[in-house]
C-alpha cells in the first residue's frame, strides 16, 4: 500500500499514485523493515528536480520493478526541503562513499537505519558504466540475503565514521583582517574574468560571497572587490540564467558564460539574488542592478506567492512542449519563428538580434535561451519594453510549469529581508506589505501555539517536521530586517524569541551549533553543516541574526554567541572562501561593529529612509517617535529630539557620535 496520500509535500504527493508501497520517513517504516527482515530503500528528492522527475517515470512507475521493490525492500520516499536533517546526514555519508552527492538519492539501510550502499540517478538500463536500477536491488537483495555479516560490518564502519566527524568548535577567537584578506585572495584567485562569478561549470549564482564582497567594499573601500561583485551580477542579469521577460533567476547555469540555466526556479535563489542586487544599486546606483532587484521582487510576488501570504518553494524545471511532452526549458525557450508568429516580421528579427536567439538556438532542438547581447549598444527602451510584454503575454499562454506550493520557514524569512528592503529602498510600500503578511503567516501558522517553528506548511496548514537551525536562523533574519524598515518593534520580539531557542537547543559548548535542535528525533549522527551552499548555513544565518539582534538590544549573551559561532568562519574562510560566503559578509558586521543606528523621528522619514540606504555592513536601524518609542525598540531608549527636530543617533564598539538632524551628515557616517 502506497502511504503518501494524505502526506503536505507536494515532491512526495508527486509519488503517491507510483505503484511502489512508499512510506514517509519515519518509526513504522524501520520497524515494518524489522519486521519483515528486509533492508530499506531511501529515495530522497524535491518537487522541481528534474532527474528525480526522469527516475520516477523510468523505475518508480514500473509495475516490474516496483514489484520487485514491494516483495524485498521498504520503500520510504522523502523530501529533502522538509527533512534537511535527513538528507543532510545520508548526503555526507554517499559523499563519503562516492566522491559525490545529488538528487535524486538512493542510498540503502538496515532497519536499524544504518547505511550500507549509495548512488543517485540510476538508470532503467545499464548506461556510461552505471548499473541498472534493477541491477542495484537485486544486488543488494543478495547481498543482504547472502552476506549479511559484511553489509553490518560496512554500516557500522559508515556510521562510525559519520559520528566522528563533529566539529568542536571552528577555530580559536574570530575571524581577523587576516582571514578576510586570505579569502578575498582566494575568491579572486577563482574569479572569471571574461564571464564573472566563479570557477567553471556548472556555475551557480554567488549571492552570498557577492554580499560579502559589497560589504567589504563598503568597509575598506576595496575597488576590486566592488569590481568583482557588480561585474559578476551583471553577467548573471544579462544571461539566460536571468528570466529575461518574466523576471527571476534560474537555479545554476550548466556552462560557465550563464547561457543555458537549468531551468527550476528556487525562492531562496531569488530572495538572496532580489537583496544582493538592491544592496548592489545601494552601493552604486546602478540603474541595471534596480531594476533587477525589482523585477526579481515583483517574480516572487507575481509567481511564488500563495493564497495564505506565504511564497512557495519553487517553480519546476520542466513543462509541457508543443508536443505535448514533458521537457526541461520548455515555457521558456524560443525560436526565431516563434517570435516572428508573436511580433510580426520586423519586431521578430529586432527581438531575434536583441535577445541572442540563434536558427541554431543556444539550448536544444533549435531554440534559445533569451539573453542580452554583450554589445553595449543605444536601444530604443520603449521597443523593448513593447516586445517583452507582448512576447510575456504569448508566453502566458503556453503550458505553465509545476509549482512546489509548501512554505519553508528559512526561505520565507530569505524573502522577508529581500522584499521589506527593496521595498523601502524603492518606495514601493506593496512589496513591504507582502513580507509583513508573509511574517505573520510564519507567526500564525508555523509558530502557532506549539511556541517552536515547523519547517514547513501547505494551504495553512502547518506541518509535522520541526524547524532546523536555519529555519530559526533566517525567520530571525527576516524579522529583523522588517523591524528596522517598518518600525515594527513586535519584529524584533519575535526574533528574539526564536534566538533565545537557538541558545537554549542548538548551542553547545564552545560556540558550536547544531543543525537540529537538543531534543529533536535522533539520527545517525547529529547534522552540523556550518558551509553556505544554496543558501546560508544554519549556522552562519544563526550567527548573523545574533550579531545584529544584540546590536539591537545590548544583549551580551546573543553577542557572545554570535561571535563564538563565528569561529568556524575563521577556520573555513581561508580555505574555502565560495563556500563561506554568508559568514565572510557576517564577519565584515563584526569588524564595522556593527553600527547601531537609531533615529528619533518619524517611520519612513528622511533620516529613517537615509540610515536604511546607509552602506556600513550589517548595520542595524531603529525608527520611531514619541514616549512608546523606546519601548519598542532599546535603541531609542533616551534618544531626545535635538531642537524639536527628528535626530539619528550613530554607536558603534561602545562609542556613540554625536546626534544629527541632517541627513546628508547621516550619510556619511553610514558610508554613504
Amino acid at each position: 500500500m502506497n502511504r503518501l496520500a494524505g502526506v503536505t509535500s507536494p515532491y512526495l504527493l508527486q509519488h503517491a499514485d507510483n505503484p511502489v508501497d512508499w512510506w514517509p520517513w519515519g518509526a513504522d517504516a524501520f520497524e515494518e523493515a524489522r519486521r519483515r527482515d528486509v533492508p530499506v530503500l531511501l529515495s530522497v528528492g524535491y518537487s522541481a528536480c528534474h532527474w528525480c522527475h526522469v527516475m520516477a517515470h523510468e523505475s518508480f512507475e514500473d509495475e516490474t520493478v516496483a514489484a520487485y521493490l514491494n516483495e524485498r525492500f521498504v520503500a520510504v520516499k522523502v523530501d529533502r526541503e522538509e527533512r534537511p536533517d535527513v538528507d543532510a546526514v545520508y548526503m555526507e555519508a554517499v559523499q563519503a562513499a562516492t566522491g559525490h552527492g545529488g538528487w535524486p538519492m538512493t542510498v540503502f539501510l538496515t532497519p536499524d537505519a544504518e547505511p550500507f550502499y549509495f548512488g543517485t540517478y540510476f538508470p532503467p538500463e545499464p548506461r556510461h558504466g552505471s548499473p541498472s536500477f534493477q541491477q542495484v536491488l537485486e544486488g543488494v537483495s543478495a547481498a543482504w540475503t547472502d552476506r549479511r555479516e559484511e553489509v553490518a560490518e560496512v554500516a557500522g564502519r559508515i556510521v562510525a565514521d559519520l559520528a566522528g566527524r563533529s566539529l568542536a568548535h571552528g577555530g580559536e577567537g574570530v575571524p581577523g583582517e587576516p582571514e578576510i584578506a586570505q579569502a578575498l585572495l582566494g575568491l579572486t584567485r577563482e574569479y572569471d574574468e571574461q564571464h564573472g562569478g566563479f570557477g567553471g561549470a556548472p556555475k551557480f549564482p554567488p549571492s552570498m560571497a557577492v554580499e560579502f564582497l559589497l560589504r567589504h567594499y563598503a568597509r575598506t573601500g576595496s575597488e576590486g572587490a566592488l569590481q568583482m561583485a557588480a561585474d559578476t551580477c551583471s553577467a548573471m542579469a544579462r544571461g539566460g540564467i536571468y528570466d529575461q521577460l518574466g523576471g527571476g533567476f534560474a537555479r545554476y547555469s550548466v556552462d560557465r558564460e550563464w547561457v543555458v540555466p537549468h531551468f527550476e526556479k528556487m525562492l531562496y535563489d531569488n530572495a538572496l539574488l532580489c537583496r544582493v542586487y538592491a544592496h548592489l544599486w545601494r552601493t552604486t546606483g546602478s540603474a541595471e542592478a534596480r531594476r533587477i532587484a525589482l523585477e526579481t521582487a515583483d517574480f516572487m510576488v507575481r509567481e511564488l506567492r500563495t493564497t495564505e501570504g506565504g511564497f512557495a518553494s519553487a517553480l519546476d524545471a520542466d513543462s509541457e512542449d508543443p508536443e505535448g511532452k514533458h521537457v526541461e526549458g520548455a515555457f521558456y525557450v524560443w525560436t526565431p519563428a516563434q517570435l516572428r508568429a508573436v511580433l510580426g516580421e520586423e519586431d521578430g528579427a529586432f527581438a531575434t538580434a536583441y535577445f541572442g536567439v540563434t536558427e541554431e538556438g543556444t539550448f536544444e532542438e533549435g531554440a534559445s535561451v533569451l539573453q542580452l547581447s554583450g554589445e553595449a549598444r543605444p536601444v530604443d527602451a520603449g521597443r523593448v519594453a513593447d516586445v517583452r510584454a507582448r512576447l510575456l503575454a504569448a508566453r502566458d499562454e503556453r503550458p505553465r510549469p509545476g509549482r512546489d506550493d509548501k512554505v519553508v520557514a528559512a526561505w520565507n524569512g530569505l524573502a522577508i529581508a529581500a522584499l521589506a528592503e527593496t521595498g523601502a529602498y524603492f518606495d514601493r510600500p506593496d512589496l513591504v506589505e507582502r513580507a509583513t503578511e508573509a511574517a505573520d503567516l510564519l507567526v500564525r501558522v508555523h509558530l502557532g501555539e506549539v511556541a517552536r517553528l515547523t519547517r514547513t506548511s501547505k494551504d495553512g496548514r502547518a506541518g509535522t517536521n520541526a524547524g532546523v537551525l536555519e529555519d530559526y536562523g533566517d525567520v530571525a533574519e527576516g524579522f529583523l530586517a522588517l523591524a528596522a524598515v517598518t518600525g515594527e518593534g513586535a519584529w524584533l520580539e519575535f526574533a528574539g524569541f526564536l534566538l533565545d531557542i537557538v541558545l537554549e537547543q542548538f548551542t553547545g559548548e564552545g560556540g558550536q551549533l547544531y543543525d537540529t535542535a537538543h531534543d529533536a528525533e535522533q539520527l545517525i549522527r547529529r547534522p552540523q553543516d556550518p558551509t553556505d551552499s544554496a543558501t546560508p548555513a544554519g549556522w552562519t544565518a544563526a550567527a548573523g541574526a545574533l550579531l545584529s539582534y544584540a546590536a539591537y538590544t545590548g544583549s551580551e549573551a546573543h553577542r557572545t554567541a554570535a561571535e563564538g559561532a563565528l569561529g568556524v568562519v575563521k577556520a573555513l574562510a581561508p580555505r574555502a572562501p565560495r563556500f563561506i560566503g554568508w559568514g565572510l559578509a557576517v564577519a565584515e558586521a563584526l569588524l564595522d561593529g556593527p553600527r547601531e543606528v537609531a533615529v528619533a523621528g518619524p517611520v519612513g522619514g528622511e533620516l529613517h529612509r537615509t540610515a536604511l540606504l546607509g552602506r556600513a555592513p550589517g548595520a542595524v536601524v531603529a525608527a520611531g517617535e514619541g514616549p512608546g518609542a523606546g519601548a519598542e525598540f532599546p535603541l531609542l531608549v533616551d534618544r531626545p529630539l535635538v531642537g524639536g527636530a527628528p535626530t539619528a543617533y550613530v554607536c558603534r564598539h561602545f562609542v556613540c557620535d554625536a546626534p544629527t538632524t541632517d541627513a546628508a551628515e547621516l550619510a556619511v557616517k553610514l558610508g554613504g
